[in-house]
């Protein structure tokens, strides 16, 4: 599984102009779920994402996770991150599990990081084409792979 997490001022999400998602202070995340998922890596991920020290104390240092400065999250499915794009100048999705599959491992994700952030999550529409709206303060982008976890 893979989260690109972004700090941002605000970020929302929509779909057909609709308004699905929408946050203050805190942290946007693109989701994807590679095939045949650990489940039981979601936990670390969970506890990466809400424990990431990436939000500036009173000493101008990213010291603060968004815990620590009662932020908001918002997630958004993405299948695309797992896209292959070495040959050619299409990429491939092959790597990024089935629809069904990701979208039950996305659903545990939101229920996790609820009831670690102890408020409810914001998220976008699992599968739908989605225009997402943000101001990345930083600009602080990281990548999250469970891969890069030893389990």
């Amino acid at each position: 599984m893979r989260v690109l997490l972004q700090r941002v001022d605000h970020a929302s999400v929509s779909v057909d102009g609709i308004t699905k998602g929408k946050i203050k202070k805190g942290l946007m995340l693109l989701f994807g779920v590679e095939s045949n998922p650990k489940l039981d890596q979601l936990d670390w991920l969970c506890q990466k994402v809400l424990n990431l020290r990436v939000f500036k104390d009173q000493n101008d240092k990213m010291n603060l996770s968004v815990l620590d400065i009662d932020g908001e999250v918002l997630v958004i499915s993405q299948f695309t991150l797992f896209a292959y794009a070495k040959k050619g100048t299409r990429p491939s999705y092959t790597r990024s599990a089935p629809a069904i599959e990701a979208e039950t491992v996305y659903h545990t994700f939101l229920e996790k990081l609820e009831i670690g952030l102890g408020k409810p999550i914001q998220a976008g529409v699992f599968g739908a084409n989605m225009d997402v709206d943000l101001l990345n303060q930083g600009p602080v982008t990281i990548m999250l792979d469970t891969e890069q976890k030893d389990f």
